[in-house]
């Protein structure tokens, strides 16, 4: 007796193989400590620049925004007001602009050897945690400096939030480095969204700026909830406004969820055509 096998594309929905993800683990843990080292080979400053990029930020808006320009900081001294605010957008920015180039800087893995696609992405936003983690430490000094000591509320919240923005940037990246991978002219269009979705973001300056009738259009923007209930939670000053972080959590996941979708449904076709 004869038999066939007849190999059909998969429509819809591709469930995500957990079981395959983790029989790759090592493969995730190298390529991020391969990011990691290709970062920081032959510099002169290493992994300082991960504290000198946010710290000389925060310097030049300080000066053009909070003493130029006198945007409000809602009783916050404005450096540490927009400090908080750039190191989770920093980490967010980093990790969707690496994780969006992931899958062409990786084109002679992928066409080489199989491996689930998902952990080139993954890995990118990995090995940006330990930019944000040391950048943290300058936070943490100057909390001390201002005087400034976060709620018990605070410190519970943190690491949703922290997940929350990893979240956002990993959905971002799945929908960026997909759509990279087909079409090139997207590593032109990702540095200008990155752009323009800082000044949509309450990053140097407070959401309270904002009417309140235009606000749920920051609630909508899913990093805008976000810093605002980052910096709310560390610094006070201003309640967490539960609401908007909802909304915000909200687009998060839809945004992930999405991108997980779209990624999911296309990779099949990266080795043919990156």
């Amino acid at each position: 007796m004869e038999y066939e096998t007849i190999i059909r594309k998969q429509r819809g929905w591709i469930p995500i193989n957990f079981r395959e993800i983790w029989a790759y683990r090592d493969l995730l843990y190298f390529l991020a400590w391969r990011d990691i080292k290709v970062k920081y080979k032959q510099t002169g400053l290493g992994i300082a620049w991960a504290i000198l990029q946010p710290l000389f930020t925060m310097v030049v808006f300080s000066i053009l925004f909070g003493t130029l320009a006198k945007v409000p900081s809602d009783g916050i001294p404005y450096p540490i007001f927009v400090y908080a605010g750039l190191l989770p957008w920093n980490y967010f920015s980093s990790t969707m602009g690496s994780a969006s180039n992931s899958l062409v800087a990786s084109s002679n893995l992928i066409s080489k050897v199989y491996f689930p696609r998902l952990i080139i992405p993954a890995s990118s936003a990995l090995a940006v945690l330990l930019d944000f983690l040391i950048a943290s430490v300058i936070l943490g000094g100057m909390m001390i400096y201002y005087n400034f000591t976060p709620s018990l509320t605070g410190i519970i919240l943190l690491p949703a939030l922290v997940g929350l923005i990893f979240i956002i940037a990993v959905g971002s990246g799945l929908w960026l480095s997909a759509l990279n991978v087909e079409y090139r002219d997207f590593q032109y269009v990702i540095p200008f969204l990155i752009q323009i979705w800082l000044f949509a973001t309450p990053v140097i300056y407070p959401a309270t700026m904002v009417p309140e009738q235009y606000r749920i259009f920051l609630a909508l923007n899913p990093m805008g909830g976000i810093i605002e209930a980052f910096r709310a939670a560390l610094l006070g000053g201003t309640v967490i406004r539960w609401e908007q972080l909802c909304i915000s959590s909200a687009v998060a996941f839809l945004l992930f969820f999405s991108g997980l979708f779209y990624f999911r449904s296309v990779e099949k076709s990266f080795a043919d055509v990156i």
